[in-house]
């Protein structure tokens, strides 16, 4: 058997690099052998880890990591078979079967679609692999709906539902600037202006960018501030017991409080960053701009968070089409 496996090794040499020769030898063994390769299970372990490092680097949250690491690993587990010898057909299955069996939505879907092509796509750039199978496997379309956003009336009566002042300049907060809601907890009292009424955040993939607020925020975060007896360096901080920085799950908690109390439907903090999306685009703002406000890598995102008002539509068919 040694002696085949070095012979087709030879042969392929000129054709493969030391890794992928590697990894062949690997493979060839355990078909060979008839066995299950320990050496490579764990091959397949270490690449994974690799990857997930690689991303890391590249500046991807703990979140994402986690996110990349739980689905590579049940495609891993389902496929049971090296990653040299997952083919499109393969993953195709795999999408299907996990479609059908956990009823999955398109987007979900896509979204692992473009998991295993970010994890095949490095295995390719670092030659662990000669091709990524996920190059055949096209993007999943998905049906664009319409969600729903906050009209003045809705945010004017969750203004109104405010207890405390710093409920109040959350509010607004969100919904001048757009800013994501870990964006908002992660600010600290230093990170904003309020004369020049703007602030700096940190979005996704540690990037900064500068958010701006309205006079309306500005407003009620000098009198909340103005409030505060606290050295808490956060912006925005718990209500009872000792003064500390609120969490992701604090917020949209006490968002969805605030929309059952106004009588809104589903108010959430993303809501109001859709709003100020849509709204930007009905007034006029260009698109570009828009994306910059938002902090969003690709526009195609952007257009996708922006639902342009149906009216808005109608009246510029009757005006340059009639």
């Amino acid at each position: 058997m040694e002696v085949i496996i070095n012979s087709i090794l030879s042969q392929m040499q000129a054709l493969l690099s030391g890794s992928q020769l590697k990894t062949l030898k690997n493979v060839l063994v355990c078909t060979l052998s008839n066995q299950t390769c320990s050496a490579a299970s764990d091959a397949e372990a270490d690449l994974l880890t690799l990857f997930l490092t690689a991303k890391e680097v590249e500046g991807c949250s703990p979140k994402t990591i986690a996110y990349y690491k739980s689905t590579l690993e049940h495609m891993t587990t389902a496929l049971a078979k090296p990653y040299t010898q997952v083919t499109s057909d393969d993953l195709r299955a795999y999408l299907s079967g996990y479609e059908a069996q956990r009823h999955a939505g398109k987007v979900t879907i896509d979204n692992i679609r473009r998991i295993m092509s970010s994890f095949f796509s490095w295995l390719e750039d670092e030659d662990y692999v000669v091709k990524s199978p996920v190059r055949r496997i096209h993007r999943v379309k998905c049906a664009q709906v319409a969600k729903a956003v906050l009209t003045d009336e809705e945010l004017e009566s969750i203004r109104s539902s405010c207890t405390c002042a710093r409920d109040l300049a959350i509010v607004d907060v969100l919904a001048s600037t757009g800013m994501r809601v870990g964006e908002l907890v992660g600010l600290d009292i230093a990170d904003v202006d309020l004369d020049g009424r703007e602030c700096v955040v940190t979005g996704k993939g540690n990037k900064q960018r500068p958010a701006y607020f309205d006079a309306r925020a500005k407003l009620h975060l000098s009198e909340y501030l103005e409030a505060r007896t606290d050295d808490c360096p956060a912006l925005f901080v718990s209500l009872k017991g000792e003064p500390r920085r609120v969490s992701i799950g604090n917020v949209e908690a006490r968002v969805r409080e605030l929309g059952r109390a106004a009588s809104v439907e589903r108010v959430h903090p993303h809501k109001f960053r859709r709003t100020l999306a849509t709204h930007a685009i009905d007034k006029g703002m260009p698109i570009e701009q828009v994306q910059k406000l938002l902090g969003h890598a690709k526009i195609d995102t952007t257009m996708r968070y922006a639902m342009v008002d149906q009216n808005n539509v109608k009246a510029s068919h009757r005006k340059y089409l009639e």
